[in-house]
């Protein structure tokens, strides 16, 4: 029963991260419809809406409920693996996904309102973070306790500040061939 469990709490955790990596690509392309005339932005922002809409509501967050269901149904099933270190950090991961799952949720309505608090620099920067999540908690899961922490530390920092900094780049690399 586990194995079966586990099965489905992988599919939902592809699905519910590339939810979370499509929906703020859809709010990068939302913020930056601004820019275009205003005929052309207000299509564009009334179809990102419906997008944004759809994709949040049918895929990504029945996609979270349903890892997280499974998620619980294996430590019902396996109730020691909370005794571990490893799971300890694993679902301290998972609940910073789960923050920023319902942060991007506030970003929908916000967009939605025609609130645009972040720039399309700032919102590249925020999809990074759902990356270093899945990093940490992929890491975590396979190596376990075979990793000493503070070098699981310091990589993910190594790996975070390699991200972002490759955002930099490339928005250097984009506003100059604006240009």
């Amino acid at each position: 029963m586990y194995s079966y469990v586990l099965s489905i709490h992988i599919i939902f955790v592809v699905s519910w991260m590339a939810g979370l990596f499509y929906i703020v690509r859809l709010f990068i392309y939302h913020t930056e419809a601004n820019e275009r005339p205003l005929i052309e932005r207000d299509i564009l922002q009334k179809q990102f809406q419906v997008m944004e809409t759809k994709l949040w509501n049918i895929i990504t967050t029945p996609a979270m409920l349903l890892s997280v269901l499974a998620g619980l149904t294996m430590l019902h099933l396996n109730p020691g693996l909370l005794q571990t270190g490893w799971m300890q950090v694993k679902i301290a991961f998972v609940v910073g996904l789960l923050i920023y799952h319902f942060l991007c949720g506030r970003i929908i309505k916000q967009l939605k309102n025609g609130v645009f608090k972040m720039t399309s620099t700032q919102l590249r920067l925020w999809n990074e973070l759902a990356t270093i999540f899945l990093v940490a908690i992929v890491f975590t899961v396979v190596l376990k306790s075979a990793v000493d922490w503070l070098y699981g530390l310091i990589g993910l920092i190594v790996f975070s500040a390699v991200i972002m900094s490759a955002v930099k780049v490339y928005k250097y690399y984009r506003l100059k061939n604006k240009t």
